[in-house]
């Protein structure tokens, strides 16, 4: 974490618990040091700033490129460290995706990805696409599920004098069976299952969604 990194934090955490009645649950899991993915769901733009302000490491996202296009959040996805993904690109860009990604886990950073490659409309957990499994598997470092439950709820009308209660619950690290080689989809597919359901174990039922069968 940068000096400025911690300056911002240190600055504007105070602000965002006088917006928000915020907790976060779990934090004893979290390896402090050493690579790490973190895996979240996502249903609201600000769910990455909960996760800087209330998680003990930087966390350094894969964002969508789309994000890269206007010249302020560029800026500041670049302070951040933000890596830059196409989503459904071609067989030379998703490697490009997977050598951004174990570079910046080689240097014991905190990999922060939305395996539903976007924002849930209803804050209901939607099915996770391949490409978070995929990496996970390929780096072989350990995965850090966490739940976000009621970011769902703030709008931009009212979440001033409502205050939305956001819960963040970390759960404990795990690992995806390593491969090395080529992975079929149906393989993929197991993998990226198995990674969904550790998230929705840490939401209520009724955020589970596409996974809401999981059994605790």
């Amino acid at each position: 974490m940068t000096i400025s990194q911690r300056i911002v934090l240190a600055v504007f955490g105070p602000l965002l618990s006088l917006l928000f009645s915020w907790k976060v649950k779990g934090k004893e899991n979290i390896p402090m040091t050493g690579p790490l993915i973190l895996v979240a769901n996502h249903a609201h733009v600000l769910d990455p700033l909960f996760l800087v302000f209330g998680l003990p490491r930087w966390i350094t996202f894969m964002a969508k490129e789309e994000l890269f296009r206007s010249a302020f959040i560029r800026a500041w996805l670049q302070w951040a460290g933000s890596l830059s993904i196409r989503r459904d690109g071609k067989v030379g860009e998703k490697h490009q995706i997977l050598n951004s990604a174990r570079s910046a886990l080689e240097k014991g950073l905190v990999l922060g990805m939305f395996p539903e490659g976007g924002r849930s409309q209803d804050g209901k957990l939607k099915e996770g696409k391949l490409g978070s499994a995929v990496i996970a598997s390929k780096t072989n470092v350990p995965i850090l599920p966490v739940g976000i439950v009621g970011t769902d709820k703030i709008r931009a009308a009212n979440f001033l004098w409502k205050r939305p209660h956001v819960v963040i619950s970390v759960g404990k690290p795990f690992r995806l069976p390593p491969s090395s080689g080529r992975m079929s989809r149906s393989q993929m597919q197991l993998l990226t299952e198995q990674l969904m359901k550790e998230i929705a174990a840490l939401l209520p039922p009724e955020y589970r969604g596409a996974y809401e069968k999981h059994e605790d």
